[in-house]
């Protein structure tokens, strides 16, 4: 179903699929409010679909018909069900969730949230799709070089990658017992527009943004290599996911190479226009919520989705400089 043709669409005013002349099924977007829901929510509507955005507070730019402020740590499953079948949701994407270094705080988020998901989809008159975004972090360390693809067995070591796993086997398990048609993807470290503030890359910019003129920004970075994708290709493989028969897998998404720090850091400065000497940097070890190595195998998203990742390393970090302008 997927075409990268813009059909015009609102969340408000569905359109038909270009192919069988059907309109197309409602979305709903948990988490929406998110430095990666945002940009679902904005690749569904653009595609065409009605698309409901639910998070905890309402954005000042949220379409009023399309947005709805609920707190889902408070809403009982039955609820849940209740207002996602009223909006006629058949495809659910969960991009709920964040990096905390609390193992109380991720177990929450990533585990109880789900599982209250998964009791809600139970009460809705339809099993519904759901698209639930995991992280490359599930597989924990691996050897350097290694290109991680989903047949490896996961042995997450954070508190972060734990829970991560823990609602990735309960969307599978649920998606055995046919309460969801579930999919999950297994997305490397996400860079572009609106980079979490909590990410590596999302606080390097922010520190530059607010840096005097003349200052040099100090920074000790680790030798790391890690996996990139710009969240606009990422929101776009949610897109093919969501349109997707297949179910019960887990898919990874990432640019299949990994970039040596060092060099993504020059290319920002670079792309911001800044002198390449506003950095001062030490080597040493740094906190992660995975390994010193990421390079996902994404052979299984081009087969089984049709997806390949757009957008170029620099394009990402210039339009990623660019959008923490307005912050």
């Amino acid at each position: 179903m997927h075409s990268d043709t813009t059909t015009g669409g609102t969340a408000s005013s569905p359109s038909a699929d270009a192919r069988s002349g059907e309109p197309r099924p409602a979305v709903a977007v948990l988490g929406a409010n998110g430095s990666i829901g945002r940009h679902v929510v904005s690749a569904f509507e653009t595609t065409g679909y009605r698309v409901l955005a639910v998070a905890r507070k309402r954005p000042p730019t949220a379409a009023g018909a399309g947005f709805l402020e609920l707190d889902l740590s408070a809403t009982s499953p039955a609820e849940l069900a209740e207002v996602l079948t009223a909006a006629g949701a058949q495809v659910m994407v969960n991009a709920v969730g964040g990096w905390s270094p609390s193992t109380e705080d991720n177990q929450h988020v990533h585990v109880e949230l789900v599982r209250r998901l998964l009791d809600a989809a139970a009460l809705m008159p339809a099993p519904p799709r759901l698209v639930q975004i995991g992280s490359v972090h599930e597989y924990g360390p691996v050897p350097h070089g290694t290109v991680t693809s989903e047949s490896r067995e996961p042995r997450p070591q954070t508190p972060y990658a734990r829970s991560k796993l823990a609602g990735t086997e309960a969307v599978l398990r649920a998606t055995g017992t046919g309460q969801v048609q579930g999919i999950v993807l297994r997305v490397v470290n996400v860079f572009g527009p609106d980079a979490a503030a909590g990410s590596f890359l999302g606080s390097v910019v922010r520190r530059l943004r607010a840096l005097p003129a003349g200052a040099r920004l100090r920074l000790e970075v680790s030798r790391d290599e890690r996996d990139y994708v710009d969240v606009r290709d990422l929101a776009d493989a949610v897109v093919r996911a969501a349109e997707s028969p297949l179910a019960g897998r887990t898919v990874n998404i990432g640019r299949g190479e990994a970039l040596d720090m060092r060099r993504m850091l020059g290319l920002l400065v670079a792309e911001a226009g800044q002198d390449p000497d506003v950095l001062d940097l030490t080597t040493g070890p740094v906190s992660s919520n995975g390994g010193a190595w990421t390079r996902a195998d994404i052979r299984s998203a081009r087969r089984l989705l049709g997806w390949a990742p757009k957008i170029d390393v620099r394009q990402s970090l210039r339009d990623m400089w660019e959008a923490a302008a307005e912050l």
